[in-house]
């Protein structure tokens, strides 16, 4: 239940599901300019965002050089998904 909290807190921000978004979307991982630019917000801004994103465990940072990558964590992400879906199937099954 912790990991559910602490997913649903990264994903409570306007921003930060924008860049899940924009991850998602992407075939290739984006580094935080490109983000910034998409979000049209500083890039410390977007660092702060994917640090709440990484320590949720739904972001994964690739290092390459002077460059840092960032990508989605699916398995993490799917099992947020599984989590709103199992609590929504208990709550037609309880009639409410």
């Amino acid at each position: 239940m912790e990991d559910a909290i602490k997913t649903f807190k990264a994903l409570s921000n306007d921003a930060r599901l924008k860049i899940i978004q924009f991850l998602s979307e992407s075939k290739h991982p984006m580094c935080v300019n490109a983000l910034a630019r998409r979000l049209s917000v500083s890039q410390p801004a977007v660092s702060q965002h994917l640090k709440i994103l990484e320590n949720a465990g739904l972001v994964k940072r690739d290092k390459s050089g002077y460059w840092v990558h960032y990508k989605l964590v699916t398995e993490n992400l799917q099992k947020c998904a599984i989590f709103i879906q199992e609590l929504a199937e208990e709550v037609n099954e309880n009639g409410r």
